[in-house]
């Protein structure tokens, strides 16, 4: 019985996944224009998600000692840094992360 429902599991998820990449070219059409609204979240979401991110990932930092913040920091600034840089995500992200767990594990 596990197979049946991990196949259930994994044809739904497919099938959604599938449903929902298609959704946009059902509703739009292939080659017409969507509308200014959704041309506008387009611009602006994909800017405000890594803000409330950035927000969300410092929210419970502590400033009783130096090295409950800096490494925060630093990473943030190196993150930040590498993307206005070289406009890759994958490198930025990896490499500010890898900073930051050597900073708290070697460092501070």
């Amino acid at each position: 019985m596990n197979l049946i429902r991990d196949i259930g599991i994994i044809s739904t998820i497919a099938l959604f996944t599938f449903l929902t990449r298609v959704f946009p070219f059902a509703l739009f059409g292939r080659h017409q224009q969507p509308p200014a609204v959704v041309r506008y979240l387009g611009k602006v979401l994909p800017s405000s998600v890594i803000a409330i991110l950035v927000v969300y990932c410092l929210k419970n930092v502590q400033f009783a000692a130096v090295s409950t913040f800096v490494p925060e920091f630093i990473a943030v600034f190196i993150v930040a840094g590498l993307h206005l840089w070289k406009r890759n995500n994958l490198l930025s992200i990896g490499v500010g992360t890898a900073s930051y767990m050597l900073m708290i594990q070697f460092v501070f």
